[in-house]
């Protein structure tokens, strides 16, 4: 059997009707099927599995999948803190083309001499390898990488200095009004290949096809920059802001948020069911409000870089079971878009405990139990609270269903209607927390004056709008 690692998310419309056009239809791939385990038509030789591309070149990597396709940038930001995996870029599929760009805000001067000239440079990007590439080649004398996952393009100026995204050119660059100064990979989709799966197994009826659709050339290296000239860093001037600044949610939270300000009387323009502006206007002298991701809210108020932030309960405790002394807590509860953190584990496990799941194992004579979770705080926490004695905690990026039961015997994982667990053949056995959208917010910031009362009016608007009805 030859396993077959195929990404979800942009690529998969372009790359279904590759694999169509070369004989390889792969069934409900180009319908966005929810299920994770696909067949290819006419073809009980090839598996094919869903993954989120970042995760693709790792699987290959371990050997769990003998070919995958995803885009090169994420070969290259593996191979970066990696390098002796044993992966082999085979051909160029010429598809989802995109640069890896440093980039800065618009009105930062003289690009990469503005950067050295800092005397701590903040990079934000969920790239964050490559960013440490770019500074360790740049020679910054100081410098902190921030991983998010993703909108990295938002954080310029206010929340960083530089950032490295992804983007289809330079133009998409500035159009997020940022200014590329440095481009550090050009690539597209590539099919990539575990090197003992290469040496060993018979596949050319998969690789021979693709290598027909693909483009000549060889996998591209990073290009990174030359040591910047040292120009004497400019001390950091930053006063201290008067302004309060709050983040609230994109994706599928945001709904959930843009109702409870509603109930709240609060409207944030460019910010509704519909829209989505990274900097909303808030109506309120004294407030700033930013759209990021939730995933990165806890650290950022951590940080002391929001006052308030509006994420998902389950954010915020996967921050604190990593960091237990950080100084964030949850203010109101608004008790929206509830779902419950559940463990899961494959419908065929006769099993409806936890306790009953480790039974089999045990009997099954697993020397360890792999646990695959976006969440790795929390179940890393949850693997020890529950005892599993010998455990591997695998960090994934999504499309988790897929996991078990080849690649993992454990997953943590959201579960809202349990409609996508049924289709892949889950079942929850045990239930962590149930998870909704709370505000957070620093635990002893020392607001004081206007601020105060512009932190006050926000608080006290949004307890009402967590009030039970």
């Amino acid at each position: 059997m030859i396993k077959l690692a195929l990404p979800a998310g942009d690529l998969r419309s372009p790359l279904a009707g590759v694999l169509i056009a070369q004989g390889l239809q792969v069934e409900g791939y180009g319908e966005g099927s929810r299920a994770y385990r696909l067949v290819v038509r006419g073809r009980d030789d090839i598996g094919v599995r869903v993954f989120r591309e970042r995760d693709i070149p790792i699987q290959v990597a371990l050997g769990n999948y003998d070919l995958g396709i995803c885009s090169l940038s994420w070969v290259k930001e593996m191979q970066v803190l990696f390098p002796d995996q044993p992966i082999v870029p085979i051909c160029d599929l010429g598809i989802g083309s995109l640069g890896i760009y440093v980039a800065t805000s618009a009105g930062a001067e003289e690009g990469l001499r503005h950067i050295a000239g800092l005397a701590n440079v903040r990079i934000a990007s969920d790239y964050p390898n490559l960013a440490e590439a770019f500074a360790m080649a740049a020679r910054l004398p100081r410098y902190r990488v921030q991983s998010v996952w993703g909108a990295a393009e938002a954080y310029p100026p206010e929340d960083a200095d530089a950032v490295v995204i992804s983007t289809a050119g330079e133009e998409e660059v500035r159009a997020h009004g940022l200014q590329p100064v440095h481009r550090l990979l050009a690539g597209s989709a590539w099919l990539i290949g575990n090197a003992k799966s290469i040496a060993g197994k018979q596949m050319a009826s998969v690789v021979a096809p693709l290598m027909g659709a693909a483009t000549a050339g060889s996998s591209p290296e990073i290009s990174l920059p030359t040591p910047l000239p040292a120009n004497g860093a400019r001390a950091e001037t930053m006063s201290r802001r008067t302004a309060i600044r709050m983040a609230v949610p994109d994706g599928h939270q945001q709904r959930h948020v843009v109702g409870a300000l509603a109930d709240a009387g609060l409207s944030f323009a460019g910010y509704d069911d519909s829209a989505c502006v990274r900097r909303p206007g808030s109506g309120i002298e004294g407030l700033e409000v930013k759209v990021v991701r939730p995933h990165d809210m806890p650290q950022l108020v951590a940080l002391g870089q929001f006052d308030i932030a509006v994420t998902g309960r389950d954010c915020l405790l996967e921050h604190l079971h990593r960091f237990p002394s950080s100084p964030v807590q949850e203010l109101i509860d608004l008790q929206r878009g509830q779902y419950n953190l559940s463990a899961v584990v494959t419908e065929d496990l006769p099993a409806d405990t936890i306790e009953d799941a480790l039974a089999c194992w045990r009997a099954e004579g697993r020397a360890s139990i792999r646990v695959a979770s976006e969440f790795m705080g929390t179940a890393d926490y949850y693997a020890r609270s529950r005892h599993l004695w010998r455990y591997q905690v695998m960090p994934i990026a999504g499309a988790s269903e897929g996991f078990v039961p080849e690649d993992a015997e454990l997953l943590i994982e959201g579960t809202e209607t349990g409609k996508t667990l049924r289709e892949n053949r889950l079942k929850p056995i045990d239930l962590l927390y149930r998870s909704t959208t709370c505000v957070i917010g620093r635990t002893g910031a020392g607001l004081e004056g206007a601020g105060r009362t512009v932190f006050d009016h926000v608080i006290g608007a949004l307890k009402r709008a967590g009030e039970p009805a």
